[in-house]
């Protein structure tokens, strides 16, 4: 939608924020130092108490590596390159890999769950994964 007299498009909505009883939604600048292929991981993460968007404040793609849960684990990951510009909302509860940009400057504006109880399970894989290009 048009706003501001037309000089500035809103796209509405495009994160849907999802929080348990304990928390608020907070915004964070996440530095995250580029990676590259081909790319080697064995540590999953998830956050049970809300979701997360992650926005890159550049226009370079980055890695997005998510897993269905297979009863309270991570089944076989899942790994995609976003467009340029894109960003990525993981629901409460998601399996997925660590911020990993392939260029730098690998900022992004993160929006997420504030508060005080846990919120961050983690899982590493026996033997590693690889992405290869």
């Amino acid at each position: 939608m048009l706003i501001n007299a037309g000089l500035c498009e809103r796209f509405h909505d495009r994160a849907r924020l999802d929080f348990g009883p304990d928390g608020r939604p907070g915004i964070s600048i996440f530095r995250a130092r580029p990676r590259s292929l081909p790319y080697s991981f064995d540590l999953l993460e998830r956050h049970p108490e809300g979701s997360q968007a992650f926005i890159p404040m550049s226009e370079h793609p980055f890695l997005v590596i998510v897993a269905p849960d297979e009863a309270g684990r991570p089944g076989r990951p899942r790994a995609f390159l976003t467009a340029p510009g894109q960003g990525v909302n993981y629901l409460r509860g998601t399996w997925h890999g660590v911020l990993a940009p392939l260029h730098e400057p690998g900022l992004f504006a993160v929006v997420d769950r504030i508060g005080d109880s846990p919120n961050l399970e983690e899982y590493r894989f026996e033997t590693p994964w690889q992405i290869a290009p």
